[in-house]
């Protein structure tokens, strides 16, 4: 069977009142939602919708950056190729993208954000805990929605703090505890060295999986270090981790480069750990084929998508299309090495689900249509997964399969070992 795991209440329910004084509230801010007339906010008109992202297409995470834009140009390329979007308000509309390279930099995403908020109707699908965050007060100040963003950060999911934003992959604390949980569940004693990013993400991650093993008899944590995303090597942390002879690495990292030369570190030391991976530091052709992961008794990782790598999905008719409109809309003619492309072709297809409700035009009817997605199984979902916007605290995403690295793919990991 497979392991799935939901988050349980990592936010308390905001009153009924709260939300609607927030709601209210938005539509006086300037440039945000519509007003008592209902009229179109910014980035709408009667025959077009336009989207706006800022994520990293230069730099370190230029790999997954990429992905975050090609799958929604690949999503709304076919639809706009069928016709368009047919709104709740009877007008058929097309979707057209605005993206800009942030770098993975804060100060960029936020210049990005002021460049395009008068522009475009919303913010979506980029990629970034920091480069979200750089800009996140001021899309609340102006009312535009910052949403199915490509952060497990849970500050975006929490209404009270940020009524205009929704992440859409599940928080890092989720990922994490789905990895205590799991080796707490071995039976067999492990000794486990953590490497994190030294921010909101890497904490993220340590906290969930901290608090899943707290009372696991059988796993000692036996050191903690950290690196910054600005680093260009981990190899001093790796040799510091590698003398305490952990059986079991939790590697909460998110610069492609450092996760291929830490698992290469750790090789040259000849330190074969377990490797716990995040989603996003996943892929087996950009990732773990180079770092020659497939030495190591277990790497495993969380998903809620199907991979386009994997063998088992050659012949998946949901991966047959979505690779063909990668290829005619997005440019992208090669089988993505990361999960972002996926993910964000799932974004398109929920922002769908939310137009074909939308009465009005407004930044303020999208947010609360937004709120009503339930159970909705987007392209490429797992088995046992869905779109469910309607938990305050949670993201778009909650469930996910634990998976275990088999030299070319992942199969889900039933134990651990």
């Amino acid at each position: 069977m497979n392991m799935r795991m939901r988050t349980k209440g990592v936010v308390g329910i905001v009153a009924m009142t709260s939300v609607l004084a927030l709601t209210l509230a938005g539509c006086s801010r300037g440039g945000g939602g519509g007003d008592e007339t209902s009229a179109p906010s910014p980035g709408i008109t009667d025959t077009t919708i336009t989207l706006g992202i800022t994520t990293p297409l230069s730099g370190a995470t230029a790999g997954p950056g990429t992905c975050t834009v090609a799958g929604i140009e690949a999503y709304f390329g076919a639809v706009n190729a069928a016709g368009g979007v047919t709104f709740g308000d009877g007008k058929t509309r097309t979707v057209e993208i605005t993206a800009l390279d942030d770098a993975y930099d804060p100060q960029k995403a936020k210049a990005n954000y002021d460049q395009l908020k008068d522009e475009v109707f919303l913010m979506t699908a980029g990629l970034g805990t920091p480069t979200n965050r750089a800009f996140r007060e001021a899309a609340i100040a102006d009312g535009v929605p910052q949403v199915l963003i490509m952060t497990g950060d849970p500050l975006f999911s929490d209404q009270a703090e940020s009524p205009y934003q929704l992440g859409f992959v599940p928080i890092y604390q989720n990922e994490g505890s789905a990895f205590g949980d799991l080796l707490a569940a071995s039976g067999e004693d492990h000794k486990v060295a953590i490497l994190y990013q030294n921010d909101d993400y890497g904490k993220g991650y340590v906290e969930g999986f901290t608090d899943a093993v707290a009372d696991a008899s059988n796993v000692e944590i036996v050191k903690e270090l950290s690196y910054e995303a600005t680093d260009t090597t981990v190899d001093a942390q790796i040799t510091e981790l590698a003398a305490t002879g952990a059986d079991v690495i939790f590697n909460a990292m998110s610069i492609t480069p450092l996760v291929i030369s830490a698992m290469q570190k750790a090789q040259e030391l000849d330190w074969l750990p377990s490797w716990f991976q995040p989603s996003n530091t996943s892929s087996p052709g950009a990732i773990l084929e180079p770092a020659g992961a497939a030495v190591f008794p277990g790497v495993y990782t969380v998903s809620f998508a199907k991979a386009a790598a994997s063998p088992a999905y050659a012949d998946d008719p949901e991966m047959q299309t979505f690779l063909s409109d990668l290829a005619e809309y997005a440019d992208y003619p090669d089988t993505p090495a990361f999960p972002h492309c996926a993910w964000s072709y799932m974004v398109g297809a929920t922002l769908e689900q939310v137009f074909e409700k939308m009465t009005t035009p407004t930044r303020d009817e999208f947010m609360t249509q937004l709120r009503t997605i339930s159970d909705f199984v987007a392209p490429l979902m797992l088995e046992g997964t869905s779109v469910n916007t309607t938990e305050d605290g949670l993201p778009a995403v909650s469930e996910l399969v634990v998976q275990k690295y088999n030299g070319n793919g992942y199969s889900d990991a039933m134990s651990f070992g």
